[in-house]
């Protein structure tokens, strides 16, 4: 009976052991690792400098008032589109008409007194000619004919100039464009200490932010700018540098540079924060590894008793046994899409892209599309 009872056994057993191996072995197939990997590359690397700052009209003109009264009327309001010499408000100006009429009439009068004196001085050199009238008497009619005439140019300046100050009254745009803000309403009281409204052109905008005396090198009249703000994040806005300061702050040791971007359908608007790149070389025919791939971390090392922190760079590639290998990467240049690589990888191994992130140096990798592994 014990040996039936045996028998039954170990034919179980053997079942159980195969079916663990089989187990295990299914288990071991289990642990490779997906990733999704491209072949090591030559590319080119574009080699720029971010720079942040805020847009500003290329032109903002500020429009004071001359006369400081009260306003009568505004034609204009923010965002209305003005021509050159368009007029944006009316000051009261009470007592410079006064002026003008007073002026008007000066002039009459000197008018009238040149023209008696004109006459009088006509049949006074008459009389000269005729010796019927002394040297002297002559003289003195004549410094009087030339008096009035002065009198008349006099009154004739001051009517130009209180019909100017009239003019003044209405005031009028400097430069065509558009209104970028107003200071007053219609019935407060202009003052040559604040302007009443701002005129601004913004067909084409620009960026002034300050670089540092290292990249000062580096910037050259003409570079390529790509400018984004945060109001439209996927669209890419082009420019170029337009001024360099040729000199810096003593204080800051810094340099002020400008960059002007065309503007035409008014996107960008003053005010707005911009993250500009300058492009400022391109490294050609190297190899190109994208920076999305690559385990960046930073230690501290001792030299010459100084410490330092040093960036590393890391990647992944898989070699013919699909295995995982980590590379310490002797970078050239960093931007903030992909870096040139001196030495770490060669051309034509198989690059490691997503995924990275779980492999270890030696584990089993599975190749496949990004999606599977997402």
């Amino acid at each position: 009976m014990l040996r039936k009872t045996m028998l039954l056994i170990i034919p179980v057993l053997l079942g159980m052991m195969i079916g663990c191996s089989k187990s295990g072995s299914d288990d071991a197939a289990e642990v490779r690792v997906p990733v999704e990997v491209q072949d090591v590359a030559k590319g080119d690397v574009v080699q720029s400098l971010s720079f942040n700052g805020d847009i500003e009209a290329e032109l903002d003109v500020k429009v004071f008032s001359k006369i400081p009264d009260r306003i009568e009327a505004f034609y204009v309001d923010a965002g209305d589109y003005i021509a050159k010499g368009a007029p944006l408000a009316k000051i009261a100006a009470t007592a410079i008409e006064q002026t003008v009429r007073q002026a008007e009439a000066g002039l009459v009068a000197a008018k009238a007194q040149a023209a008696n004196m004109r006459v009088e001085y006509e049949r006074s050199k008459r009389l000269y000619e005729e010796k019927a009238l002394s040297q002297q008497q002559f003289d003195a009619i004549e410094t009087q004919y030339e008096a009035t005439t002065a009198q008349v140019e006099q009154a004739e300046a001051a009517l130009a100039a209180a019909k100017s100050q009239l003019n003044d009254a209405t005031v009028t745009a400097p430069i065509s464009g558009i209104i970028g803000k107003r200071y007053y309403e219609t019935g407060d009281m202009a003052t040559p200490s604040l302007p009443l409204v701002s005129v601004v052109q913004m067909n084409q905008v620009k960026i002034v932010f300050d670089a540092t005396e290292e990249d000062l090198g580096k910037l050259a009249l003409g570079q390529k700018a790509e400018v984004t703000v945060r109001s439209y994040p996927n669209t890419l806005f082009e420019g170029k540098v337009k001024k360099i300061s040729p000199v810096l702050d003593p204080v800051t040791r810094m340099a002020e540079v400008e960059v002007l971007i065309p503007n035409p359908e008014s996107k960008l608007k003053p005010g707005m924060f911009a993250e500009t790149l300058i492009t400022t070389g391109v490294l050609e025919n190297v190899i190109v590894v994208p920076r999305h791939s690559v385990i960046e971390s930073t230690s501290l090392v001792s030299e010459n008793g100084t410490d330092k922190v040093v960036k590393n760079y890391f990647v992944y590639v898989v070699n013919d046994s699909s295995k995982a290998e980590q590379r310490k990467l002797t970078v050239n240049y960093v931007n903030h899409k992909n870096i040139a690589i001196d030495a770490g990888v060669s051309l034509g191994e198989k690059l490691v892209i997503s995924g990275q992130n779980n492999l270890r140096d030696g584990i089993a990798v599975l190749q496949v599309d990004k999606e599977e592994i997402e």
